[in-house]
């Protein structure tokens, strides 16, 4: 078996966000495989353009040699020089070589990655909130409780990303935070999400303020470059840490393990490295008593099955994510999509990653670029 083509699929889901980015590798004995790659806003060409320069080195290979692929791509195709583009790229081709061999061989992807752990995947709905008042995030927090989800995660931060912050944006976080816990009562699970944007002396004092709203977790608090930074914020509070959406490879969350400065890591499948990367990562947590929930801002269809293939695999799962505003998107693309009911999706059991494209529905949202945002100038930044 030799890959013949790589193609790339770049899709616009419609509303807010970004466009999304789906890979397709296809061979000479006509079985194909499916991923996705991340993709953030101005930020997906780059992407492709990766995917296209891979494509050149994996035509005529044989797609079931997935590590050995993997590794080349590092060290002979990128020169062992990281980028958050490159590992993206490489995810989607990844996962799409696993649903190539998981259809070769008859078997879900799980199933070749050590079998089961579970036979359901729990999910937290993200995607819902798109604004940080606190009436609204409220009665939008109820509205993902009316559609069976028991948890859910939000940013409760006003204004634009910066690493040092007023005491009313403080405090308008920790009103949102309780405006939600109100809304939803205290069986419901509520993920605070803190998107690296704070210094240490403000995560610290957003994190003791809300610990009475028992959030389920704390969510990158400060940048995942300064571990030590990050592991002094863990000390300091009573709240589960999380940290790894932005970090990369096993290597790269090495000292995040040997610090212990996370509770629970994030990484993402369809940027770390793919489906591997992730089930090894996973692995190095173990011992350090770390739990998985991985990050999952791509498709309810391929990032999420790749996604859902990988937590069925590893003990140490917690809960996954999944973007709402997407659902009916990939509902729409999918020959058979996913459903969530109570919070949980069903692990595939069909060989492969679980889920097919129908690439003529895809072609009704061609890709198009997101009108230009309007960052600051330095004479309107606030105090």
């Amino acid at each position: 078996m030799k890959v013949t083509d790589v193609k790339h699929f770049l899709a616009h889901p419609g509303g807010r966000g970004k466009n999304l980015c789906f890979v397709k590798v296809e061979t000479d004995e006509g079985v194909y495989g499916w991923g996705e790659a991340y993709t953030q806003s101005d930020r997906d060409t780059q992407i492709t353009a990766h995917i296209d320069q891979l494509k050149r080195y994996l035509i005529g290979r044989d797609p079931r040699n997935i590590k050995h692929f993997m590794q080349i791509a590092y060290d002979d195709f990128a020169g062992r020089r990281s980028a958050m583009d490159l590992w993206c790229a490489r995810s989607g081709i990844e996962q799409a070589m696993w649903d190539i061999t998981g259809k070769v061989a008859g078997m879900p992807v799980h199933m070749l990655l050590g079998g089961a752990c579970r036979s359901q995947i729990r999910v937290y709905a993200n995607g819902w909130s798109g604004s940080t008042n606190p009436q609204t995030l409220a009665e939008r927090a109820q509205e993902v409780v009316e559609m069976g989800f028991t948890a859910m995660k939000f940013d409760p931060i006003p204004g634009p990303w910066r690493t040092y912050v007023s005491k009313d944006v403080e405090n308008a976080a920790i009103e949102n935070v309780e405006a939600v816990r109100d809304a939803v009562g205290w069986d419901i699970d509520i993920l605070v999400e803190m998107h690296r944007r704070l210094a240490p002396m403000h995560a610290r004092r957003i994190a003791r303020e809300i610990e009475r709203f028992r959030p389920f977790w704390y969510e990158e608090p400060v940048l995942a470059e300064n571990i030590d930074a990050l592991a002094a914020v863990k000390r300091d509070i009573n709240l589960p840490v999380v940290t790894g959406e932005e970090l990369y490879t096993k290597f790269e969350f090495r000292e995040v393990f040997e610090k212990q400065a996370a509770d629970i890591i994030n990484p993402d499948v369809c940027n770390v490295g793919g489906i591997l990367e992730l089930k090894e990562i996973a692995a190095m947590a173990e011992p350090y008593f770390v739990v998985v929930s991985p990050h999952n801002y791509n498709s309810t269809t391929l990032g999420l099955a790749a996604t859902l293939q990988v937590s069925a695999a590893i003990p140490n799962f917690l809960i996954t994510e999944y973007f709402v505003n997407l659902e009916e998107f990939g509902k729409d693309i999918a020959k058979i999509p996913f459903e969530v009911k109570d919070s949980y999706i069903q692990v595939p059991t069909t060989p492969g990653i679980g889920i097919d494209l129908d690439e003529d529905r895809l072609a009704n949202y061609p890709y198009q670029p997101f009108p230009a945002r309007s960052p600051r100038q330095y004479y309107e930044e606030g105090p």
